[in-house]
């Protein structure tokens, strides 16, 4: 019985009968990363199109996220997905803020690309929607920026695809989302033009600080300025995301007389974003003086998801 379900629910695309392009402004991996993707789990338990844990119970789109709020403000533009005519917007919700009831997309973009198929552009950054209802917009056309308005914890632009009354992950369009799934991974038949690859999590930055960093600091965009000598203490921090209970996150700091500290912290719980920090405080009068390497590892079951490095100057 589940199996002739699952079959009767199968959905049927022709080949490039409809595709998406990159529908943000940045470098996939690099300078932006995705945070969740569409829940396929149809109970109350999440998990994303590959079986993984980038997802959360009842999560319907895709989240294309930026790593700090700093990046936010620089600016980074939203892009029509596909051609078609834009059906809505919404603009003047503010970013950060408490969201009026109904309007968990904030601000954002629906558009109707003909034979059943929308995408909606969600969390869009306050005063930067750039299109109207009943414009017709052309691929890559900029629509907005990224923001963090309506029901957004972090960044990021929500991308969401229907057919007809069905939504549809872009990553794995055979089934409905909240129907029973076929397998997991993709399947050579997602939407997506240009495949883009599945990062399980990784590192969003890294940091030296004389101090543990506050999160919210951390989440804004902290920076890394050089340190006097005199410094209380010399912290290498790293902030992360897609994190499993398990994972291991690999600390170094090296400088003039060579290592300072090599540690390895063990994440025990699953969390979307989160930080860890460890650092030595001065025991001497001062630190020896000239160049600092921070450097920060995130590993899960002996893989490395992600690493990245910072170099600062101590009392030059």
């Amino acid at each position: 019985m589940i199996k002739a379900l699952t079959i009767s629910l199968a959905l049927a695309f022709p080949a490039g009968a409809f595709e998406l392009a990159l529908p943000v402004a940045c470098d996939l991996g690099k300078t932006c990363y995705i945070q969740q993707y569409a829940d396929h789990d149809p109970s109350a338990e999440a998990d994303d199109f590959t079986c993984g844990s980038l997802s959360y119970d009842g999560h319907d789109g895709t989240d294309f996220a930026l790593p700090t709020r700093a990046a936010m403000a620089a600016g980074v533009d939203v892009l029509a997905a596909s051609a078609g005519t834009v059906l809505g917007t919404r603009d003047g919700v503010a970013d950060f803020a408490a969201f009026p009831a109904g309007q968990d997309c904030g601000n954002g973009v629906l558009i109707d690309h003909g034979d059943g198929w929308q995408t909606q552009y969600c969390h869009m950054k306050q005063g930067s929607v750039r299109v109207s209802s009943g414009q017709a917009v052309a691929e890559g056309q900029v629509l907005g920026q990224i923001g963090q308005s309506g029901n957004a914890a972090f960044p990021h632009l929500h991308l969401s695809v229907r057919h007809n009354a069905d939504k549809i992950d872009p990553f794995a369009p055979q089934t409905p989302l909240g129907s029973p799934r076929i397998g997991c991974g993709a399947t050579g038949s997602e939407l997506w033009r240009d495949a883009l690859p599945y990062q399980p999590g990784g590192m969003l930055a890294v940091g030296i600080s004389p101090a543990v960093p506050d999160y919210a600091a951390i989440k804004a965009g902290l920076a890394s300025p050089d340190l006097p000598a005199t410094a209380p203490a010399l912290v290498v921090w790293g902030f992360m995301f897609g994190l499993q209970a398990g994972d291991a996150v690999l600390f170094r700091l090296t400088g003039p007389a060579g290592d300072v500290l090599t540690e390895r912290s063990v994440i025990e719980k699953p969390q979307a974003q989160a930080f860890r920090a460890v650092g030595r405080k001065l025991k001497a009068a001062i630190w020896p003086e000239g160049r600092y390497q921070g450097a920060v590892i995130l590993q899960r079951r002996g893989v490395e998801l992600g690493r990245q490095s910072i170099e600062i100057s101590v009392g030059e």
